[in-house]
């Protein structure tokens, strides 16, 4: 069992929306458990505004929210990762850095709420989507036993987390 809480990375090309609503769930859902940080591999230098328009009118954390390289958490003296989650088809198929602490890895892939085109309410309808999928899978993840499951079973349960997408948001 770990003296610390867990540290989570969530990984997005933008790190504008996704990986950034990822971490303030966590931060929340995580309740001290979890550390969560979020970055891309190409930044887009901000966070998209109607992420932190959504975040605020649910009252989710906000503070420190910033897009960042994925290269500040493989420099000298990055915090050891215990999980790394990339929430974009693209980012998984990048080649990622070397994590200090030989986290667990998992695809939690899902569509970039960013990219949505249409009027003001059917973009943030898109993002609120994103939102509910993101929440779902943190608080499966939040709930699992992790100090009693062995690295196999484990990586399977985060395996499952990330193939079960929009299966209870499309009834």
């Amino acid at each position: 069992m770990l003296d610390r809480p867990f540290r989570v990375l969530f990984l997005c090309t933008g790190n504008s929306a996704r990986s950034i609503m990822a971490e303030s769930l966590l931060k929340h859902w995580g309740a001290g458990r979890f550390v969560a940080h979020s970055a891309g591999s190409f930044p887009r230098g901000a966070v998209h505004p109607l992420a932190l328009e959504l975040l605020g009118r649910l009252r989710m954390p906000t503070a420190g929210l910033r897009s960042k390289s994925w290269d500040e958490f493989a420099a000298p003296g990055a915090p050891t990762l215990d999980f790394v989650f990339t929430v974009c088809d693209q980012a998984a198929g990048e080649v990622c850095p070397v994590w200090p602490g030989q986290p667990m890895t998992a695809h939690w892939g899902m569509p970039d709420p960013a990219a949505a085109v249409g009027s003001d309410v059917q973009r943030m309808l898109t993002f609120r989507t994103a939102f509910n999928e993101l929440e779902r899978r943190l608080r499966i993840f939040t709930s699992l036993p992790i100090a009693s499951l062995d690295r196999i079973r484990l990586k399977q349960e985060l395996d499952s987390i990330g193939r079960s997408s929009n299966e209870s948001t499309a009834a």
